[in-house]
């Protein structure tokens, strides 16, 4: 019998939530992934449904590069390893951030450390800790013209991330308009929660129970089904 580590039984969590996101990218959308959980959201793609985007100045991003593949000269804004799409293009980073801040990034799949019961995020700081930098998470919540968030639903020591009000520094003012968790998925409607989505195997009773924000319920079996085809891809 083989016993999965904890590495492995992250990953899969993290893919896991990043499949469930897809149902919210559509098709021709210029998409840009920001740093940890979103930057799997490429590998459950549809090819060439979207166009992926990085800040540091590519347009045309492919899967992740298996075994051997990497080119190291090629990576995303998080210096992780990408592939490049036939057609894609390269340019500076200051074009990059004027595409953001032009309204140019239909959809920004970002991770967030908390969302607040206004939609908020806070994704760049823990107080304490040290700064590595916000990145462009700021041009993006600001910029791009769909924002989808990706996170767990609980932080490692199990305490809710969807919360009444932020205990970190918020990274915008604005709302984000979609969290996908590994459990639920919500919408922010006129700056409030609505829970429209609950995975296979989890109980309304439990999404309350780890979730500390207050929200409305409005299931929405379409986006259920979209989510199930996307997972089971």
């Amino acid at each position: 019998m083989t016993t999965s580590t904890p590495k492995q039984r992250t990953r899969s969590l993290q893919d896991r939530i990043a499949a469930r996101a897809v149902a919210h990218i559509p098709a021709g959308a210029i998409v840009n992934l920001g740093i940890g959980i979103p930057t799997f959201v490429a590998d459950h793609l549809p090819l060439d449904s979207v166009a992926l985007q990085t800040e540091n100045g590519l347009l045309g991003v492919g899967p992740t590069p298996g075994p051997g593949e990497a080119d190291p000269d090629l990576v995303h804004a998080g210096k992780q390893p990408v592939t490049a799409r036939p057609g894609a293009s390269y340019f500076a980073s200051s074009a990059s951030f004027g595409m953001i801040r032009g309204g140019h990034v239909d959809v920004a799949v970002l991770g967030a450390l908390q969302v607040d019961a206004r939609g908020r995020i806070a994704n760049w700081a823990v107080p304490g800790k040290p700064v590595l930098g916000v990145g462009g998470a700021m041009d993006l919540l600001v910029g791009a013209r769909t924002v989808v968030i990706t996170t767990t639903h609980t932080a490692k020591d199990g305490s809710p991330k969807i919360v009444d009000r932020a205990t970190f520094p918020l990274t915008a003012e604005r709302a984000v308009d979609i969290v996908v968790t590994e459990a639920a998925t919500f919408r922010v409607r006129a700056g409030e929660l609505v829970l429209v989505e609950v995975a296979d195997g989890v109980s309304m009773d439990w999404v309350r129970e780890h979730t500390t924000a207050p929200f409305t319920v409005e299931i929405d079996t379409a986006i259920a089904t979209e989510i199930e085809e996307a997972t089971s891809a």
